[in-house]
């Protein structure tokens, strides 16, 4: 993380703007406060991307929020064409100043644009999106993209940037919101508590989405309780009635990742 920082400090520099690509599913856990001080004074457009996996209704408090604080904020479904038109005008819109004192000054040359975001938020995909064609590394999990690369797409160079996680978080609650949903390293992750975490809060914020997924009751259970009948439902069972915990997190965290759940927000 450390070198990918120092990396995107120096291209910066040759950059006119950024994109800030976000997962809409945890909008401010995705806020990595240290890419804020690298970006400087220049046009940021905030992607909430992977929009089809939130309620539209839900979300658009978060929307309102940021644009009560004048930040340009655009969602995108990665991987729907419908979405690359928009995008692009969002972006040529934000860098009109720009583009202004390029045409005053005689310079002819594309914008150039940072992409950048937390791992397995989408980078990759919104370029390839926006480039209407597979010419960036794009992947399911954490850090795929291991450096910098450009691309051009019409009057645009695009750099597509590492993830770059924060060596630290101010909150627990974000670090387990980024958890859930692919952002932080599956390796160095237990999986069976993260399970417990997501069915906590699914508890909480979402009381019908076991039942609608699982077809399970989840009142007057404990976290186990209900991780053991989602066990047995995945057919995660060992040999004398045993729960295998770990195919049953991996796939059940798996199955919020891919929006069996149902939409999940997570604030």
């Amino acid at each position: 993380m450390t070198r990918a920082m120092r990396m995107m400090e120096e291209q910066v520099k040759l950059c006119d703007g950024i994109v800030f690509v976000l997962d809409a599913r945890a909008p401010f856990a995705c806020l990595n406060k240290n890419l804020f001080k690298i970006f400087a004074h220049r046009p940021v457009v905030y992607v909430f991307n992977k929009y089809d996996l939130v309620e539209q209704s839900e979300f658009a408090k978060v929307l309102q929020q940021f644009k009560s604080e004048n930040k340009r904020a655009i969602t995108t479904v990665g991987t729907s064409k419908k979405s690359a038109k928009s995008l692009y005008l969002e972006i040529v819109n934000a860098l009109n100043d720009v583009l202004e004192k390029y045409k005053n000054k005689g310079i002819k040359r594309p914008l150039r644009i940072m992409v950048a975001g937390l791992p397995n938020t989408g980078k990759s995909t919104i370029i390839n999106l926006l480039c209407g064609g597979k010419k960036a590394k794009t992947g399911d999990k954490a850090g795929v993209t291991k450096d910098k690369q450009w691309l051009k797409v019409q009057n645009l160079e695009l750099l597509d940037t590492p993830g770059t996680t924060p060596p630290s978080f101010d909150s627990e609650t974000n670090a387990t919101f980024l958890a859930f949903i692919g952002s932080i390293n599956d390796d160095i992750l237990d999986f069976t508590e993260l399970s417990l975490e997501l069915i906590r809060y699914l508890n909480q914020k979402y009381k019908d989405a076991l039942k609608q997924a699982y077809g399970i009751e989840t009142d007057e259970k404990t976290e186990y309780e209900v991780f053991e009948e989602i066990a047995k439902v995945k057919g995660c069972l060992r040999k004398g009635g045993v729960i295998d915990e770990e195919r049953a997190s991996s796939l059940f965290i798996n199955d919020l990742r891919k929006g069996k759940l149902g939409k999940i927000l997570f604030v």
